[in-house]
């Protein structure tokens, strides 16, 4: 059987352009980093055989065009056929080393090259020297947007040194992403850790744009010096003041650079961007996922050696690589952590007042970090701010309160009584108090209940009980179709006439009762059946209060169940929950009623 005949595909140069420029590449800018990239890539191959080459990167913008100068390894005649002309092909690196070794030493990857360049340009043109053959004469590729190129061979003289000069000139409508106050920007904030020097020249003025080596690799003075250079650093890169900096020098998974401590608090749920370089060059100013996620409150500047970009080499994949350094970046972190305990108190005191939520998060998953800043971190309780190390010292027994909710109900009366209740209603704060007992051994945490509560006030005496017994009944008999219970009890402070104590299964019943009146009757018969025989709330009355010693002793009973209802609405709203629609019609009304009935007893007395 014949063969079909083969046939080579055909490239729409513009068409390739347009798809980089509206898919692959989130701006034009990005024509300077690969220039850039090309360049540095070239002397790192020379200087591979030839340390002591000359490496300085010279940028000299013209009038609508940008060249380009490097002293790399150049080009042949056949290297431009092989690697400029072939849309796809890796470039001159891989073939002067082996693929692996290409990926741990130079920039680039993946074969677009001056591809880019076509987003803003109309033609490229690359003059090369080779520094491999010495006998190589200068060549020359020129390449248009429509996808034409000439290449030809220059005499002796039109380059003397190896190396190469790319010159871009802009196309319609680009002019001004090559002026030079964008040239030097960009060439600075892509080029800034660059190990050659990059220089822009512009009208005739010379401009390093970039200072080797970075801060964290020179030498200072003292540790104290290079913290402050550190910090200066970062206020000038990232445009914050930072409360603290963390050294980053990993070496093991190839990472330097410093994590800067955001100097107010922010939320844990936003992933924070950081500025990542890659051998120098910049990838992205805003990468995510390089820290752990409890560490919300670090903003990193570092450059690393082994990531993986991606295509466009703006992200980072998210591999088993980014992981490890994810893993390394956070041991550091938490090292630092465990450091200002040890060592800077007070460091830590002002890192804690702004970003507490962040270490209680980070400790939740780590015992080791709980134990060393249990005597910081500091929690709601009913003997006030405290931490868990001073409350277990305190109360034996921690009373845990789930909600905000279940913690003010009984913040005030728990404190005169001397009740070791802490507020769990915060994020990670429940979790961290339940594992108290593991770091505090001899410590018990349990969950409040209203019946321990209750425990803790004093009883009345028999015959008082006795004496205000119809008083009790009439008043349960009110609030019944609350499904609320009325005891009388003797607590502090005496100005509380009144406690609401409400379990969370009560509140999950009356929820459902609610719901069953509102439903449908399949939906009314369905909730019928999930009734529950949870405890009721509880209104526990003061009776050292004078005003519950009044209410108790009034024999109307129109006036009675009014005060009963504004005792029971007073209570609820010291809860600091929201009111149901129907208890707040009940404390309106027995406001109402009260207003009209001392309205009446004044019109009496002046009578």
């Amino acid at each position: 059987m014949q063969e079909p005949p083969s046939h080579t595909f055909q490239v729409d140069l513009r068409g390739l352009v347009d798809l980089l420029s509206h898919h692959l590449y989130s701006s034009p800018r990005v024509y300077v980093r690969e220039l850039l990239q090309n360049a540095v890539d070239a002397v790192t191959a020379r200087q591979r055989t030839e340390p002591d080459a000359p490496s300085e990167i010279r940028l000299t913008v013209l009038p609508g065009a940008l060249r380009v100068d490097d002293p790399g390894i150049g080009l042949t005649e056949a290297d431009v056929h092989r690697f400029l002309a072939t849309i796809g092909s890796s470039s001159k690196r891989d073939d002067l080393a082996g693929v692996e070794v290409a990926r741990r030493e130079f920039l680039g990857q993946f074969g677009i090259g001056l591809l880019a360049c076509f987003v803003v340009a109309d033609e490229i043109t690359v003059v090369s020297r080779s520094a491999v053959d010495p006998a190589a004469t200068p060549v020359e590729w020129r390449a248009t947007s429509d996808g034409a190129y000439t290449v030809r061979t220059l005499p002796a003289d039109a380059r003397a040194e190896a190396g190469t000069t790319v010159t871009v000139t802009a196309r319609h409508g680009a002019e001004p992403w090559f002026t030079a106050e964008r040239v030097t920007e960009l060439a600075g904030s892509f080029g800034a850790l660059l190990r050659h020097e990059i220089r822009v020249v512009a009208d005739g003025v010379t401009t390093t744009v970039n200072r080797t080596p970075a801060v964290w690799d020179r030498d200072h003075p003292t540790p104290d010096a290079r913290r402050a250079a550190l910090l200066t650093y970062g206020y000038e890169t990232l445009g914050f003041a930072a409360l603290d900096v963390v050294d980053l020098d990993l070496p093991l998974v190839g990472v330097r650079g410093a994590a800067y401590v955001l100097p107010v608090a922010s939320n844990p749920l936003e992933r924070g961007g950081h500025r990542v370089y890659l051998k120098g060059m910049l990838l992205s100013e805003s990468a995510s996922k390089l820290l752990p996620e409890w560490a919300f409150f670090a903003r990193c500047v570092l450059d690393a050696e082994a990531l993986r970009p991606t295509a466009s080499r703006e992200a980072l994949y998210d591999d088993e690589t980014l992981a490890a350094v994810r893993e390394a970046l956070g041991e550091r972190i938490r090292g630092w952590l465990t450091g200002l305990a040890a060592t800077d108190p007070e460091r830590l005191e002002r890192f804690l007042s702004v970003h507490q939520l962040g270490v209680k998060a980070l400790a939740v998953h780590d015992d080791e970090l709980l134990r060393t800043m249990l005597p910081w971190l500091r929690f709601e309780t009913t003997a006030g701010t405290l931490s868990l190390a001073e409350l277990a010292r305190r109360h034996p027994v921690v009373h845990l309160a789930r909600t905000v909710e279940e913690f003010r109900q009984v913040s005030a009366i728990a404190s005169a009584q001397g009740l070791g209740v802490v507020n769990g209603g915060y994020t990670y704060d429940a979790e961290l108090v339940e594992k108290l007992p593991t770091v505090a051994p001899g410590t018990s945490v349990v969950p409040l209940a209203a019946d321990a509560v209750v425990a803790h006030l004093d009883a009345v005496p028999a015959d008082r009980e006795l004496a205000v017994a119809a008083f009790l009944a009439a008043a349960r008999a009110r609030l019944d179709k609350l499904d609320c219970d009325v005891v009388l009890r003797a607590f502090h402070p005496v100005t509380v006439p009144a406690l609401y104590l409400d379990s969370r299964e009560a509140l999950h019943e009356r929820s459902r009762a609610q719901a069953e009146a509102e439903a449908d009757p399949l939906w009314t018969e369905i909730l019928s059946n999930l009734r529950s025989t949870a405890p009721r709330a509880q209104l526990v009355l003061n009776d050292h209060n004078p005003v519950v010693r009044t209410v108790a002793a009034l024999t109307e009973p129109e006036l009675r169940d009014t005060a009963v209802d504004a005792l029971y609405g007073q209570a609820l709203l010291m809860t600091h929950r929201p009111l149901r629609t129907t208890e707040s019609a009940l404390l309106n009304r027995a406001l109402g009623d009260l207003l009209t009935w001392a309205a009446d007893q004044t019109r009496t007395r002046e009578a």
